[in-house]
């Protein structure tokens, strides 16, 4: 029985202004898996990645062509709440970036956004995305104490706990662990092995190790083409193309 993608792109393209930065990208993401966007920097990986959950569209001057289907609707219809979407497909940016709010407050953030007033329930929902993004225990004793006084890669953490607690189907993470040491890294990584289970991780990195240790699928672009997908231990030992074989070495990028 084929399995049926959690989301899929068909023939992506996508322009900022005159420069065509994506060109027809085709790509399966599959439910309960990590799939890993590599690639040379400026070959449009985080590019796509925000046309995921439609961040492009605060670029004034963007246009995209073709499809990206959730669930198999498509969330460039006119009709799609861009709000909604953005809560079924959360993301992770580069640098932690916590609210210069509580601990509590950082993760409560989008259950108050979208009308939720019921006390308990965001205590429990805060509770359960600290647990969920291996934050609680270094925490509960000081969540009204301000988010900004965690370590970099404990407010990586809670980004993730603040991305969970609207209940995602899908997460999106751009480099999140490039802003952080080597410790806090592992961290991220065993996070990730984590929330697999339960969600479906689409990871930008550049670090070709990481994407070997975290990922079950892998994507080489280059110059705003996908060149080649597949499962991570093949495109890292069998690639089929030149170029994914080049990168990899580290021949270039």
């Amino acid at each position: 029985m084929e399995k049926t993608p959690k989301m899929s792109s068909r023939n992506l393209d996508f322009y900022y202004g005159d420069f065509h930065a994506l060109h027809s990208i085709s790509l399966e993401l599959y439910e309960k898996q990590v799939t890993a966007l590599i690639g040379p920097s400026g070959c449009g990986k985080s590019t796509f990645l925000r046309c995921l959950n439609r961040m492009n569209d605060l670029i004034p001057i963007s246009r995209v062509e073709g499809e990206v289907l959730l669930d198999n609707e498509d969330i460039y219809d006119p009709g799609v709440d861009v709000v909604s979407l953005r809560r079924k497909v959360g993301m992770v940016f580069q640098k932690p970036n916590p609210f210069p709010k509580t601990i509590f407050e950082n993760v409560a953030y989008g259950l108050r956004v979208t009308g939720n007033k019921d006390g308990a329930f965001i205590s429990r929902r805060v509770e359960e995305s600290l647990h969920h993004a291996a934050l609680w225990d270094e925490v509960k004793d000081r969540l009204h104490q301000s988010a900004l006084g965690l370590s970099g890669g404990q407010q990586q953490r809670l980004c993730i706990a603040r991305a969970l607690a609207v209940e995602p189907e899908v997460v999106l993470m751009d480099e999140p662990a490039s802003a952080l040491d080597p410790i806090a890294t592992q961290k991220i990584e065993e996070l990730i092995h984590q929330l697999k289970k339960n969600y479906t991780i689409i990871i930008v990195t550049h670090n070709m190790q990481q994407a070997a240790r975290v990922s079950d699928v892998t994507a080489f672009f280059y110059m705003g083409k996908l060149i080649e997908v597949n499962d991570t231990e093949t495109l890292f030992t069998r690639p089929k193309y030149r170029q994914t074989e080049d990168y990899i070495t580290g021949r270039f990028g």
